[in-house]
């Protein structure tokens, strides 16, 4: 384990693929590894990108990337693909389009694992390594898909939403509180039609709010990267978003001591005579299934 560390200490890929592995698949060597690593860690920062699928976020965070190592940023970048349902590990779609990026930039993939939480406790972790193994902003592309489109702005320090003319994203825009949790909307895929009639909608639902921006470009023609680019590089450099990591630890930290409630309420509950008695009381009509779940949740909870 000593020999681990140190290579994520000197920024070994494989030291630090191996570690990401573990601290992913939740091994039991995984909090070993965030405890000795945990001092070196607070100097990243991070970008978290959602918007729906078709919408270009992969190939635009692949432009972004090359443009912020060319600034002198050691960058990093976390694509969550969705899970496979067969094997629960990720798909590897983003890898795979990512591939053309310099070697000198991290590119990793995790698996959704269709849970929130685990989700959250897992790529904090992973941001960890790769924070203690230098890299100083690390780039977090979102499955895309349902609650994890708003979830991802609870972990990283700025939250970049991206908009495509051709998806239906001008009666998405509204959804699931995205035209809140942005701090930049991007309006990628501009070269196409329909790209300005949906900037004007996204600024419209955004208001006169001088802390978001809306922006076009086009990853594919490579137009407005730098703009945008500039855009992010003065948001990393605001105090007021470097100082949202206390609110990402509080998130971290509540998920955490959910989970640990929820997985120990769960063997709990399935080990006690009392919840199989009731089970019993409720097929007989004995007791309805609310009051009877009300008063064994009271029991555990005290």
């Amino acid at each position: 384990m000593s020999g681990l560390v140190d290579g994520i200490l000197k920024g070994e890929k494989r030291s630090i693929s191996r570690a990401i592995s573990i601290v992913d698949n939740n091994e039991p060597d995984s909090a070993e590894i965030i405890h000795k690593i945990f001092k070196k860690t607070g100097n990243a920062r991070t970008i978290g990108f959602t918007g729906s699928a078709g919408s270009g976020k992969s190939t635009l965070i692949g432009r972004l990337a090359a443009e912020f190592h060319s600034l002198g940023y050691k960058v990093a970048i976390i694509a969550v693909d969705p899970s496979s349902p067969i094997t629960g590990g990720a798909l590897l779609g983003d890898r795979v389009r990512m591939m053309s990026i310099s070697d000198e930039i991290y590119v990793r993939s995790m698996a959704s694992r269709g849970a929130e939480g685990g989700v959250s406790r897992s790529l904090r972790n992973v941001v960890r390594i790769l924070d203690a193994a230098g890299y100083n902003l690390i780039l977090v592309e979102s499955v895309g898909a349902g609650q994890l489109e708003i979830e991802i702005s609870k972990a990283v320090n700025i939250t970049v939403v991206i908009f495509n003319p051709q998806t239906g994203d001008s009666i998405q825009a509204i959804k699931a509180g995205l035209t809140e949790i942005g701090d930049i909307y991007v309006i990628n895929k501009s070269d196409l039609e329909g790209s300005t009639i949906l900037y004007n909608i996204i600024s419209d639902l955004i208001g006169n709010n001088d802390n978001k921006l809306v922006l076009k470009c086009s990853a594919k023609m490579q137009e407005g990267i730098k703009e945008l680019t500039k855009s992010l590089v003065k948001l990393l450099d605001d105090e007021k978003y470097q100082l949202r990591e206390r609110s990402i630890l509080e998130n971290e930290l509540r998920d955490m001591i959910l989970n640990v409630i929820k997985e120990k309420s769960i063997e709990k509950i399935m080990n006690s005579e009392e919840y199989k008695k009731l089970v019993s009381r409720i097929l007989k009509k004995e007791v309805e299934p609310y009051n009877a779940a009300l008063n064994f949740a009271k029991k555990i909870i005290v």
